[in-house]
């Protein structure tokens, strides 16, 4: 049974554990915002390429339903 679905259970734990790192670099980078008292447009910034990065792992997860 284990070995039959071994590859989803391995692509099922990838994306929870990149989930989770992300997680964690959002609060790090949080954190590390607010002790340093950064204004409110450097916020949005490193946000943003937070988020661009995250988009691009949804991205790929979604091309390989499709592609492949």
């Amino acid at each position: 049974m284990l070995s039959e679905h071994y590859e989803l259970i391995e692509a099922v734990g990838l994306n929870l554990c990149l989930a989770g790192l992300f997680i964690l670099m959002t609060y790090a980078v949080y954190d590390v915002l607010k002790k340093n008292e950064v204004p409110l447009l450097g916020k949005i910034v490193v946000y943003f390429v937070l988020f661009l990065g995250a988009a691009g792992f949804i991205f790929k997860g979604i091309m390989q339903l499709f592609v492949g």
